[in-house]
């Protein structure tokens, strides 16, 4: 469904140039082999470049594809940053019929403006998406269409009302997330920059350090029988393969690796690997960028395919 015009900008002043007018006027893309592994310094720079990239991408979609031209220009063009284009998008993705795209898009645009390092941690995302997801076609294609990006950033609102002690509107706001996006991060735990994210359960003492790979279909979760600090803590360049499962108050330390289909009990020491039910170690170099999730079996297993 197209989203409405009622939540952003008017759309009259980006709409007075063609499409093809507006892409020869954008900067060129750059070569993906130029994006860095990992986010750059926090800066204004930063952000404006991604934006400018975003802009170039959206306006040679709509001169590509027509049918996309209305939504790319009130998704995108329409608006004069970054923030507010995500804003929109989040508010109209995530309303419903009693929970309106004006009132999400005040909220998440509000906060967005209040707090920079939400903004710079949005940026980070977009490089680590861009750089380590081969799919990923661009970072508008990022922006618009990742759901574990989309649900990354609408839990850093979450996480800001929850300190605001707004707990109501933060948790409704994680169940319409899980709902739309099938990401479930509570608004108490705490997440770093740098995120890709496919599908994940994530409790509510979690802590996720940056630059973290998350597969689809992870869950850091509890152990059931403890209370209080009861969820993992993930160090910065950590590789969750897909279907792992972390259970209990247990830290996985810098540049680990856990395999895919793993169930860790155990604390994991920074740059070794976990794998199996229960994962047991092996060894391993840094696994942040690689995106390997797999190779490990080789080195414990006989079995073919």
């Amino acid at each position: 469904m197209e989203p409405s015009h009622a939540a952003g900008p008017d759309t009259q002043e980006a709409t007075t140039m063609t499409a093809g007018q507006q892409l020869r006027h954008a900067p060129p893309s750059l070569h993906p082999d130029v994006v860095p592994a990992y986010a750059p310094p926090e800066s204004d720079s930063d952000e404006s470049w991604v934006w400018s990239q975003i802009k170039a991408e959206a306006r040679r979609d709509a001169d590509d594809e027509p049918a996309l031209a209305s939504f790319l220009y009130a998704t995108v063009l329409s608006h004069p940053s970054l923030e507010r284009s995500l804003a929109f998008h989040l508010a109209n993705k995530l309303c419903s019929s009693t929970l309106v795209s004006t009132l999400l898009y005040d909220l998440f645009v509000g906060s967005l403006a209040a707090h920079p390092t939400i903004r710079a941690a949005a940026v980070a995302d977009l490089l680590a998406v861009r750089s380590r997801d081969p799919a990923c076609a661009g970072f508008s294609h990022c922006l618009l269409n990742y759901k574990g990006f989309l649900a990354v950033q609408a839990h850093r609102v979450a996480h800001v009302l929850w300190a605001q002690n707004r707990r109501a509107l933060a948790l409704a706001l994680q169940s319409r997330v899980a709902e739309v996006f099938a990401v479930d991060i509570h608004p108490a735990a705490t997440i770093g920059k740098g995120i890709l994210l496919d599908a994940a359960v994530i409790g509510e003492t979690a802590v996720v350090g940056d630059n973290v790979s998350i597969l689809h279909h992870v869950t850091l979760g509890g152990t059931g029988n403890a209370v209080g600090d009861r969820h993992p803590k993930i160090g910065d360049g950590v590789l969750i393969g897909a279907g792992a499962t972390i259970l209990g108050n247990v830290l996985i330390g810098a540049s680990a690796k856990i395999g895919a289909g793993s169930v860790v009990l155990i604390d994991v020491p920074a740059t070794s690997t976990a794998v199996g039910n229960p994962a047991r170690l092996i060894d391993d170099d840094i696994p942040g960028e690689s995106m390997d999730h797999t190779s490990f079996i080789q080195q414990w297993s006989n079995y073919t395919i």
